[in-house]
């Protein structure tokens, strides 16, 4: 028996709507069956994780097992959701991975996402099939 949590849900935050339907359609061929829920914004996944906002009225979302986060968007960057982030309870933290999904070749970006524990991974766009069973195969019970 698997000691690695379900992956029930994955959340994509991500402000290029062509870039969140790549992904889902990504994880689909990878053959993962979870709920895929896609944010546009990071307040909004921020929103989402809290049952704030637009999802108040959702009594018990999924729990995402996995954030694949973009750095750059309008308003609130991937970065600035992570300082967001931390204020989430650990106990629902210690059930999530982030994976920043990004275009950026600054290694800045790689540093800083090295230095941060709540980032499992720091992989460019677009989102590769092997990269994503890799993950999931590392920190997940993928099994059916």
């Amino acid at each position: 028996m698997s000691t690695k949590p379900k992956l029930d849900c994955i959340l994509l935050v991500d402000d290029d709507s062509a870039t969140n339907f790549i992904n889902e359609i990504t994880i689909r061929k990878a053959g993962i069956k979870s709920h895929i829920q896609i944010c546009n914004s990071a307040q909004k996944a921020l929103d989402f994780l809290s049952c704030s906002g637009e999802f108040s009225h959702v009594s018990s979302p999924p729990q995402p097992g996995m954030i694949l986060l973009d750095i750059n968007m309008p308003g609130m960057s991937g970065w600035d959701f992570l300082e967001h982030y931390e204020n989430i309870p650990n106990n629902q933290k210690a059930k999530m991975i982030v994976v920043m999904l990004t275009t950026s070749m600054n290694p800045d970006d790689r540093k800083r996402s090295e230095g941060n524990e709540n980032i499992k991974s720091f992989i460019p766009k677009p989102l590769a099939q092997d990269h994503l069973i890799q993950i999931i195969e590392e920190n997940f019970d993928h099994s059916m």
